[in-house]
Formats: structure tokens, C-alpha cells, sequence
């Protein structure tokens, strides 16, 4: 009957343990090791491991596969796995299914360190990688050939939120024969339809939204249970970048209010948006739910929603970016999104620091841009906050 529950009653119930103890919280199961009846019970499940047994918290953990269970009922994916980071999310899945002579397309519209792990590592193994406009779709079809093994884009990109369509390149990918793979952190799993739309494996930054306050770093790779199983699980359990069990506690507790957190978030920055666009000292404003937008239909058909964070450019370019960050009384000036706080970022001398000014250019990432994260305080108050902040400049 699970699989009939709505998305509030999943954040609660999926995949719930109890001990003998009939606990109504989730219990944090902080072992790294389990203990076996005899020799032969633990020869029998180094072979093969059952259903709901563990052998070592690097291979699983009861609370960590309470949380893979929610996650991937929560995704519509059979099964999920859990990892340290968000980054350990995406290179595990990459890595997982890739060799040398392998060839991905990517969007090159991706945050720093996606970038890092497509320039730099999978190609200093042998892996091609072509980048394309994500949301071109010529460009996709262009470089996606049969030799193709996966594409790799953000659903909603970082910082500009561009967004692809998850439909349509799918499409293209799965003629060639390869997989589909989304970072879908920008439209949360709340927002998200992306299996539905054909992503065969989706990553997630549990650090952002799932915990949503600011206190675990953690990630996870959804997919079928034979690329989560046979692909990821071995690379992932021998390199080490498994969730820990206390992390998974956390992000449980997360589960529980993410719905509430990313439509009310998502409902404050579209009055925040609007709010923004007739400020004088505003070039530009960035934010799918707008009917500015260039995507706006593209957004509501793939998401129904314009998400929770918005992107501006301040008249006056880094000095004039800086003033009003320094400005500001309610939002914090940090790198995180997602968070209960809300949180203002200047995506070209921090998150993507490290790209050239010509790559930065080209992403739409200028001196003026401002990346900022709705948090959960009251709409008026934060577009208050944003308006003293630009008095300063």
C-alpha cells in the first residue's frame, strides 16, 4: 500500500525500522560493524547479503537504508545509495559506470566542482567528455552519437537557473543508448518529476534542501536497483564515500518537513522575485516562475513551480555586489542553499571562483550577479532585508 501514499506521508512513514523497543523516532543505529550468531552465519552473508541484513556501515547501516528507502520512494526510483557528500553523489555516480574510451555529454552550465570532475578527473582516465548549451537541444543531438554512454546536466543550473529539458534530452539520449544522469538540486526532490521524464539516475546534495538546516554534509545517487546495486555499491563501498549513520538520522529528520520548507520557500522567493524586478538598481532578475523567464513554461510544465532560489544582477558589477551583501541585517553571506536561513552568495568570486572570465562570461556568472537562497523567514521581512541592501550600493 506504500507506494499509494502521498508525498507528505512518505517524508514521514517510507521505509520506517523499528527495534524491539517500539520507538516512534527514527533510531540512530552508530555502529560500524554487526555481530554474527556463529562462523557460518557470517561466512553465509559475505556471499550474499539478505534483505535486511549488514555486514560493515561503509557496505550499510539500518538508519542508513531507512533513509535510502525514503529517498528513492520519495524520487520514484527502485532503489538509492547513500553517500558522504553531494559531490561524492555525483563522482560516485559518474565514476561508477565510466572507463577509459567512455564518452559523456554534459551541459556546461554546472557548478564548480562538477566541472572539476568532468574537466579534470574523468578525463585524465581516458574518459571523453563533450560539453554542450544545456538548453540547446540541436547541441545535444549534435553530440550525443551511438558510442554515447551517458549525458550529465543540472536539471536547473548554478547560478544562472537555466534549465534543460529533461523530456527532450532524454529522448535523444536513450536513442543512443545511454543513460540519463540529473543533478537535481536545484529543483528538489519535492519539485522534481525527472524519472518520470526519463532521468535514469538522479544525484542529490542531501546537504542542501533534504537537511535544509544548515548541519550535515551528505548526498545520494537514485536509480534502479541494478545500477544503484551492481555499478554503484562496489565503487562506492571500496573508495569510502558512504553516508554515515548519523548523518542519515539527520537527513530523516529533514525528510519529514521538506515539503512544507520547499513550497514555502518556493512561494516567498516568487514574491521576492517580483519584488526585485522593479528595483531601479536591479539589471536583471533570474528566476524560473517569472513569466520573464525565458523557460517560465518550460519550468511550470517540468517543475509546476519556480523553485526556491533567485539570481540577480546588481548595476555596478563586484563593488556594488559586495556593498550590498555587506548591507544585509536577516540574510547570511554564505556558500550553502537550501537552508531554513536565507542565504546570499556572489557566485563569481566564491561557488565559481576557479573558471576562467571568458567561461564565467559565457555561463552569464558577471561581476554583479547575486545568487540567493529563500529561506523560511517572512517574505516582506527578507524583501525589506534585500531593499536595505541595496540602498547601500
Amino acid at each position: 500500500m506504500t507506494e499509494k501514499w502521498k508525498t507528505r506521508t512518505k517524508l514521514v512513514h517510507q521505509g520506517s525500522r523499528r527495534s524491539q523497543y517500539g520507538e516512534m523516532a527514527e533510531a540512530i543505529f552508530l555502529t560500524q560493524g554487526f555481530a554474527y550468531p556463529d562462523a557460518e552465519s557470517a561466512e553465509a552473508r559475505f556471499i550474499k547479503t539478505g534483505e535486511d541484513e549488514f555486514i560493515y556501515a561503509r557496505y550499510g547501516n539500518p538508519t542508513t537504508r531507512t533513509f535510502e528507502e525514503r529517498i528513492a520512494a520519495l524520487e520514484g526510483t527502485e532503489d538509492a545509495f547513500a553517500t558522504a557528500s553531494g559531490m561524492a553523489a555525483v563522482n560516485g555516480a559518474l565514476t561508477s559506470m565510466l572507463r577509459a574510451g567512455d564518452h559523456v555529454v554534459s551541459s556546461r552550465a554546472l557548478f564548480g566542482s562538477c566541472l572539476y570532475i568532468l574537466e579534470e578527473i574523468l578525463t585524465r582516465y581516458g574518459v571523453k567528455v563533450t560539453f554542450v548549451d544545456g538548453a540547446d537541444l540541436n547541441q545535444w543531438r549534435a553530440a550525443v552519437t551511438p558510442g554515447t554512454k551517458a549525458v550529465f546536466f543540472e536539471s536547473m543550473s548554478n547560478p544562472t537557473l537555466e534549465l534543460v529539458d529533461i523530456a527532450a534530452v532524454s529522448e535523444i539520449a536513450h536513442a543512443a543508448g545511454a543513460l540519463v544522469v540529473v543533478d537535481n538540486v536545484f529543483a528538489t526532490p519535492i519539485f522534481s518529476r525527472a524519472v518520470e521524464q526519463g532521468a535514469d539516475v538522479v544525484v542529490y546534495s542531501t546537504t542542501k534542501h533534504i537537511d535544509g538546516q544548515g548541519r550535515a554534509l551528505g548526498g545520494v545517487i537514485c536509480g534502479t536497483t541494478e545500477f544503484i546495486r551492481k555499478t554503484v555499491e562496489p565503487y562506492m563501498k571500496h573508495t569510502g564515500g558512504s553516508m554515515s549513520p548519523f548523518t542519515s538520522w539527520i537527513m530523516l529528520n529533514g525528510m519529514a518537513t521538506l515539503d512544507l520548507r520547499c513550497r514555502a520557500m518556493a512561494e516567498s522567493a516568487l514574491k521576492i522575485a517580483r519584488a526585485l524586478e522593479g528595483e531601479a538598481k536591479v539589471k536583471k532578475v533570474i528566476y524560473p516562475g517569472l513569466e520573464s523567464h525565458p523557460q517560465h513554461a518550460l519550468a511550470m510544465a517540468q517543475m509546476g513551480s519556480g523553485g526556491t532560489l533567485v539570481t540577480f544582477e546588481i548595476e555596478g558589477g563586484k563593488e556594488a555586489a559586495f556593498r550590498f551583501q555587506n548591507a544585509l541585517e536577516i540574510a547570511k553571506i554564505s556558500n550553502n542553499l537550501g537552508d531554513a536561513k536565507s542565504i546570499a552568495t556572489h557566485p563569481a568570486t566564491t561557488t565559481h571562483q576557479r573558471l576562467p572570465d571568458d567561461q564565467k562570461a559565457r555561463l552569464g556568472i558577471t561581476p554583479g550577479l547575486i545568487r540567493f537562497s529563500v529561506g523560511l523567514e517572512d517574505a516582506e521581512d527578507l524583501i525589506a532585508d534585500l531593499r536595505g541592501g541595496l540602498a547601500a550600493v
